[in-house]
């Protein structure tokens, strides 16, 4: 019946804009009142032609068609002596659209939000055109936390039938989370509980997070995260009965609160497997982290069903299922679990495509793949081959897809979709150093020149310290089994007369070339071959030995300088580790022939714990030894130096060991270790880029150089080891990560030179 009707007012609408006429064949048709829509358009919507019959029921079909167009506020179809007229109004175009008050947001981001609502110049302006971009407009200050905004429009018309329309913008005050309360907890306090999701109320740092400011998302988000951290600790009937999220009236107050249920802490007393094992089930025993006795761990049952289906994938069962079946005994409040195997059939990989690297040559990717087509699956072997390909950092996105072969059941097609970044660098720029004082640098590199995945650069920079000029190249894939090759030029000047060491500078000219092996996917082993000139300029109050040095040796002396190292990385990420360890054994050999010789031999081992889920503690250790053979000496350009924001805190850099009344004059023995302990920075919550931390360290330079007697006080003072502690502030900011260091010495003797406060850019132990 409404349908009915409906259909009723539309023919009685359309027919109101159509003079009655009987039938007639139009001889011409025209179009009257247009002024920006071409005639064409209108024509091609009438459903007659010249020379065809005209109807009253055409005549209605054609003013419907037309108003749909949305064109027109107004449509008329007459006749005049068999000539169809059609005579229109068009609607307004919007000739241009203002913002008056917006600040929150950049004027074209708006622009583009109402844009992708059709609501832009050059369209067709209805009245309901303000209302819809007055609610975009409200949208976009909702996602900011600005719920006490008001949006007002001017519509003024213009020449041509045109529009001008302006948004006056009230933004009104951020609403903060004034406070969130949780109820119904009895086992952890709601300190606790609120110490673990996102968001919170205003605190002295929210500034920069914006966890102040309430979002569905994040709510959602903690959410799960209380679910998860009951859910973890034997709570198996957890449950979140509700949330209530209030606004003041003034709008800018939020207040939350959360209901939740937490039941009774359940505890496993057996876990077992069932289906078909396939593998020895001792072996997939070993896999199950859950254990009898203990509470009941989501977290943990998750892990083990993941692990058991990931090794039977190693087998090549890529399909395998692997459930967990409780059997719940709510009286005693205990749990025991089934873990149901279905392995599905064993596959092969047919085929391995790679698709996205527009740049890359595909055998640059390929070389990284540990699975074989035509192999038996193995989700381990393609795991590795994505974290391999990762690791290029060629690429922004790396992801992994498999699908079965249609019309097989043993076969699967391997797909890694690639996303390129871009590869290659143009800096210049001005740092600061503690240290080096103002730092000029400059540099242009390309990680993956024409998508080979060679490297090359040039880079420069100076300080008051430091000025390096250099030229490197490299070919990770030298042989296809992954022997990389390369070669560097370097012109290097030093003087560190203003860090308190001896005074000197050299001037280092060298050329060297490099190559590597990996003799493990965790352990790499790596040489070089390079000459070496050393202008060495001495001064009448540089100390004796340096003088010395020179005389000997020459202001100019060449060396043959061999390379070797040794490295294994098993941390869990590169950028920031919470967990594993990194080793490095160093040698440097100048060879006999020339005028140096001596050697160097350092071992570098770092271990990261994760002491809880945000307290991460690293140890690191630094061992190093040197000296002359064949009659030399260390040369005391090549000594070690210690002391600084990347060694010994508190202490200057370079200002530790042994010294004489015109400086420090470095060491052929380094000893350094530093505990760090660090956690989220307070109110930072969730973020990992701030962290606060305390750390101590101990280190120093000792020497065994002909006419030094260890801790001869009258002569080098007191080089036994010094100690430090602290407080550490650490950003991994847009351009690099930034560490600050507050350090107190803990035994400095008469002459150390300390120095409370240091910061590095862009390294860490």
């Amino acid at each position: 019946m409404i349908k009915r009707l409906l259909a009723a007012l539309v023919c009685a609408f359309a027919t109101r804009h159509a003079c009655a006429f009987d039938p007639f064949v139009v001889r011409d048709i025209r179009v009257e009142g247009i002024q920006r829509v071409e005639a064409g358009t209108v024509f091609g919507y009438l459903p007659v032609k010249v020379g065809e019959t005209m109807t009253e029921e055409k005549a209605a079909q054609a003013i419907r068609t037309l108003f749909a167009t949305g064109l027109f506020k107004d449509v008329r179809v007459e006749a005049e002596r068999d000539v169809l007229v059609i005579s229109v109004e068009e609607r307004p175009a919007i000739a241009q659209i203002d913002f008056v008050g917006l600040e929150a947001f950049p004027a074209d981001q708006v622009r583009k939000a109402l844009r992708e609502n059709n609501i832009s110049e050059g369209r067709t302006f209805d009245k309901a055109v303000i209302d819809q971009a007055e609610q975009e407009i409200k949208r976009q200050y909702l996602t900011v936390g600005r719920y006490g905004v008001t949006v007002t429009t001017t519509v003024t018309p213009l020449d041509r039938n045109r529009v001008a329309i302006n948004f006056t913008i009230n933004e009104g005050e951020v609403a903060k989370i004034r406070s969130i309360n949780i109820v119904g907890n009895e086992t952890y306090t709601e300190s606790e509980l609120l110490g673990l999701i996102q968001l919170q109320t205003p605190g002295w740092l929210t500034w920069y997070t914006k966890n102040d400011q309430y979002s569905r998302q994040k709510l959602t988000a903690d959410l799960e995260t209380l679910r998860s951290y009951y859910s973890n600790r034997g709570f198996l009937d957890f449950n979140i009965e509700s949330t209530q999220v209030s606004i003041s009236p003034d709008k800018r107050d939020i207040y939350i609160t959360i209901n939740i249920s937490e039941g009774e802490r359940y505890t496993v007393t057996g876990v077992k497997l069932g289906g078909e094992l396939l593998l020895p089930e001792a072996d997939l025993m070993k896999l199950v982290a859950l254990k009898v006795g203990e509470p009941f761990s989501r977290e943990k049952l998750a892990e083990s069903t993941k692990a058991i289906a990931e090794r039977l994938g190693n087998q090549g069962y890529a399909f395998a299922n692997a459930n967990a079946v409780p059997d719940v005994n709510k009286e005693k409040r205990t749990v025991a679990f089934t873990i149901m195997i279905d392995p599905g059939r064993r596959v092969y990989v047919r085929r391995i495509n790679i698709v996205g690297n527009t740049k890359t040559r595909d055998e640059v990717i390929r070389r990284e793949l540990r699975q074989l087509e035509g192999a038996f699956y193995d989700n381990q072997k393609l795991q590795l081959s994505k974290r391999r390909i990762d690791k290029l950092d060629y690429f922004s996105e790396v992801e992994l897809e498999t699908e079965p072969v249609a019309g097989t059941t043993d076969q699967v097609d391997v797909t890694f979709k690639i996303k390129e970044k871009p590869t290659g660098s143009v800096l210049a720029g001005v740092g600061f150093s503690s240290s080096d004082g103002v730092i000029l640098q400059a540099s242009i590199s390309q990680s993956n020149i024409f998508g080979s995945g060679k490297f090359i650069g040039l880079a420069a920079n100076t300080s008051k310290v430091n000025r390096n000029i250099g030229l490197s190249y490299t070919d990770p894939y030298f042989t296809v089994n992954g022997v990389s090759a390369g070669f560097a030029l370097y012109d290097r000047r030093y003087d560190p007369r203003t860090l308190g060491i001896g005074d000197y500078v050299t001037e280092t000219r060298g050329a060297n070339v490099s190559t590597g092996y990996p003799i493990s996917e965790l352990d790499k082993v790596s040489f070089s071959l390079g000459l070496e000139q050393t202008a060495i300029t001495v001064f009448a109050d540089s100390p004796a030995r340096f003088i010395a040095f020179v005389a000997v040796n020459g202001n100019d002396p060449n060396a043959l300088i061999l390379t070797a190292a040794w490295a294994r990385d098993r941390r869990d990420s590169a950028i920031f580790p919470t967990s594993g360890t990194y080793q490095r054994l160093f040698s440097e050999v100048a060879l006999p022939g020339l005028d140096l010789q001596y050697y160097k031999l350092g071992y570098q081992f770092t271990w990261y714990v994760p002491v809880t889920r945000t307290i991460i503690t690293a140890f690191n250790t630094v061992l190093g030894v040197g000296g002359g053979y064949g009659g030399s000496e260390l040369p005391f350009f090549k000594a070690y130096y210690t002391g600084g924001a990347t060694t010994v805190r508190g202490y200057q850099q370079s200002s530790l060991g042994p010294r004489d009344i015109n400086g420090v004059l470095g060491g052929s023995r380094e000893f350094v270790g530093n505990v760090e302990v660090t956690f989220p920075f307070p109110g930072a919550g969730q973020d990992r880029s701030l962290r606060l931390g305390t750390y101590f360290d101990v280190g120093q330079v000792w020497s065994t150089q002909p006419g030094t007697k260890l801790g001869d006080n009258s002569v080098f003072g007191d080089i036994s080891l010094r100690y430090s502690t602290g407080l550490l502030f650490a950003w991994n900011s847009p351009f690099g990560p930034l560490r600050m260091f507050l350090s107190q010495p803990l035994n400095s003797k008469p002459g150390d030179q300390t120095q409370k406060f240091q910061f590095v850019f862009g390294q860490t132990f």
